[in-house]
């Protein structure tokens, strides 16, 4: 093991008593500023502006740092809220948040000995021909290590965070109620069935057990994808708190972004990207739900993808799809009435809604769904898209009313968000329109 600390250590608070006091102390300190903000204000002779009180550089930084310490649920949600939901969520009150993706911290390797000591049994370390207490990665619910097995097969163990799995409830109420008292979340917005989801898909998500079996059903399911890779697992080193799957030699997808990529490997990437999502949906109904660029590694020798995370999944309804393909072929040939009715079909909006309400959903939805419109290349770097959509979500939700979305879709406008980020982020040029067109 090396002795070179490559990244910072916390402990994570393991019982909901520590969890729940940590949150009380992230509520207390946002408060006390808050209060502090509004004095000065009023003191300067200023009109109370209490968005503005909260959402300082200050405070941001103490969110981020307390929910990263944090961990677990309180810090997945935390980045939920930073990518997805862009126009139920202020765009202030994401940017504070959307720090947590780059946040890193580790267990101590006392916390980790005990959690490994847990799971294997005592003498856990000869099941292994080398382990390196160095973490490749460190993210929210669990952190990244490398293990050879006797015999040679090189292994890639993700380990659960201890806690976490319990907290899940407790963690997402802390944050939802922290959420409401900020006032950050339009009041139409229906947080309880929200939440319920958020709680359903996160408990999955902490049941490793279940990501090993989400991992052999997709690696079948793309097995006719070459351009796609899913890690074999190693079912006899897994449990529910410790996956263990092929180690695969790669860089990260976002060093596709660098100048020196060709345009054309980007735009590979990028349609690899969408028509997978679009198997996804239309193919497959099951979906991975956790799009984040560093779920992803990429293979220079021979352009493939690797889909590292199945934690995060989510299998939808044939109606469900179908009302998903009917809107997307309404968009795309201009049918507006056909377009409303499969946004009552999703559940976007009801017949009995205001018409000026059922008009905002329609437009937000013929919005998202610009880049199948577009014919030839689209440019994700250069479209806008998400900052027009997001204007007209806020100024939609805040201001004339939005209907909350059900809350079966939230992961699945991660998935649609996410992917587009990514896109984005690596410049990517794709016709988006060929992809779909087979599903339509």
């Amino acid at each position: 093991m090396s002795t070179e600390t490559k990244r910072k250590q916390s402990a994570v608070p393991a019982t909901r008593v520590g969890r729940m006091l940590r949150f009380g102390l992230l509520s207390g300190e946002l408060a006390l500023s808050t209060a502090i903000g509004t004095a000065r204000q009023w003191g300067a002779g200023k009109p109370v502006d209490l968005a503005a009180a909260v959402l300082t550089p200050g405070n941001a930084e103490m969110l981020a740092r307390r929910l990263a310490t944090l961990r677990g649920p309180a810090m997945k949600v935390g980045q939920l809220l930073s990518l997805s939901g862009d126009e139920m969520v202020p765009e202030a009150f994401r940017n504070a948040l959307g720090v947590l993706r780059s946040q890193g911290y580790s267990m101590p390797d006392s916390q980790l000995r005990r959690v490994l000591g847990r799971e294997y049994g005592k003498g856990w370390q000869q099941k292994f021909a080398h382990f390196d207490f160095e973490p490749v990665a460190a993210a929210s619910i669990g952190q990244l290590h490398r293990a050879r097995k006797h015999g040679g097969r090189e292994l890639a163990l993700k380990i659960q965070y201890p806690g976490v799995a319990r907290s899940v409830d407790s963690d997402v109420d802390n944050l939802a109620g922290l959420l409401r008292r900020l006032d950050f979340i339009p009041i139409q917005l229906d947080v309880r069935s929200l939440a319920a989801e958020a709680k359903r898909q996160l408990k999955l998500e902490t049941d490793y057990e279940s990501e090993a079996r989400n991992l052999e059903r997709y690696r079948r399911l793309v097995a006719d994808m070459p351009d796609v890779i899913v890690p074999r697992v190693d079912r006899t080193l897994t449990t529910r708190h410790v996956l263990a799957m092929d180690w695969i030699d790669g860089e990260p997808l976002e060093a596709l972004a660098s100048e020196a990529v060709p345009q054309a490997r980007r735009n590979a990437a990028g349609r690899t990207l969408y028509e997978l999502m679009f198997r996804e949906l239309f193919e497959f109904r099951f979906m991975q739900t956790d799009p984040n660029i560093a779920n992803y590694l990429y293979v220079p020798a021979t352009h493939q993808l690797v889909l590292l995370d199945l934690g995060s999944v989510g299998e939808y309804p044939a109606a469900l799809v179908e009302a998903y393909r009917k809107a997307c072929r309404a968009v795309m040939s201009g049918d507006d009435a056909a377009l409303r009715e499969a946004v009552f079909e999703i559940g976007y909006a009801h017949p009995e809604d205001p018409a000026e309400m059922t008009r905002n959903s329609v437009d937000i939805v013929r919005l998202a769904c610009e880049p199948l419109t577009h014919r030839g290349l689209y440019d994700f770097a250069e479209s806008g898209l998400m900052v027009r959509a997001r204007d007209l979500g806020l100024a939609v939700a805040f201001g004339k009313g939005l209907r909350s979305p059900p809350p079966a879709t939230i992961f699945l406008h991660r998935k649609l968000i996410g992917t587009f980020l990514i896109c984005a982020k690596l410049r990517a040029r794709v016709n988006v329109h060929a992809a779909i067109e087979r599903y339509l």
